[in-house]
């Protein structure tokens, strides 16, 4: 399977652990919100650190207005390959499609390299 349109880079497979780390830290010692509908919110309201989307959405629709609306906030996002992957790490025993670090906690050293790494992936365009 292809990826989905909304994917709009390709995530490096060494920068997928990375961020499922910050999202396991700062679940436990941050502020993350769960799902499409709360990652949405902190975007539009601009509390985000850093919103992930899984890669494996279906129907697709219900995640392809994040990247979107992130590049018109200026909001920092990462895609990574499973949404159960992101369900674990978020601590929760049902998968998720998105998640919203708001407060990174103990995980800002992560997601601050994160931010960086993805800001080069997508040709130097920085964000903040």
């Amino acid at each position: 399977m292809g990826k989905s349109y909304y994917v709009k880079f390709e995530t490096p497979e060494e920068l997928v652990a990375p961020i499922l780390e910050a999202v396991r830290v700062a679940s436990t010692s941050g502020k993350v919100k769960k799902g499409t509908n709360e990652a949405t919110k902190a975007i539009e309201r601009g509390t985000s650190k850093l919103i992930i989307i899984a890669e494996d959405v279906e129907p697709p629709e219900v995640v392809a207005h994040l990247p979107i609306l992130c590049e018109e906030q200026g909001a920092a996002y990462a895609f990574v390959p499973s949404k159960s992957e992101l369900g674990k790490s978020l601590g929760i025993d049902i998968t998720s499609a998105a998640a919203a670090i708001l407060d990174a906690g103990d995980a800002q050293h992560i997601i601050d390299q994160v931010v960086s790494a993805i800001a080069k992936i997508k040709g130097g365009k920085t964000e903040e």
